[in-house]
């Protein structure tokens, strides 16, 4: 098939190629690649081993990069852990993440454990390894 308006034919091939990298800019985001504009997924290793942060879903309940970098959170990440009262009490008290999880805003700090600590098991997981055999490093 042979164009007859050339004009008409090259929007339709830089509407073509618009969509085909957004597909393909969707699909590397729907695989797990890292969206630095949003942020991606912090891992906190202190105080505990580990705690995850997902950018991700906070943007999808509304959030905005301001909701917390306007005084939570600076941008730097570690700025948060390297401070001495990076703690669970704190965030009990309203600090950090306790500020939204205060079970109003956002679930409570002290409920759901496990949608934000994954532990060691769960680092070790999300760095690709091995996970430790039950009688190892147990003295056996």
């Amino acid at each position: 098939m042979k164009c007859v308006k050339s004009d008409i034919c090259k929007s339709g091939a830089r509407l073509a190629a618009v969509l085909l990298l957004l597909g393909l800019a969707m699909a590397g985001q729907a695989l797990g690649g890292e969206d630095k504009e949003g942020g991606g997924t912090i891992v906190f290793t202190k105080p505990v081993k580990a705690v995850i942060f997902e950018h991700k879903s906070h943007i999808a309940n509304g959030l905005e990069c301001d909701s917390c970098h306007s005084g939570i959170f600076e941008m730097a990440t570690g700025t948060a852990e390297a401070k001495d009262d990076f703690t669970m009490a704190s965030l009990y008290k309203g600090k950090y993440c306790g500020a939204c999880h205060d079970g109003s805003t956002a679930f409570a700090s002290n409920t759901r454990c496990t949608v934000c600590h994954i532990g060691v098991k769960g680092y070790n997981r999300m760095n690709g390894k091995a996970a430790v055999g039950h009688g190892e490093g147990h003295g056996e």
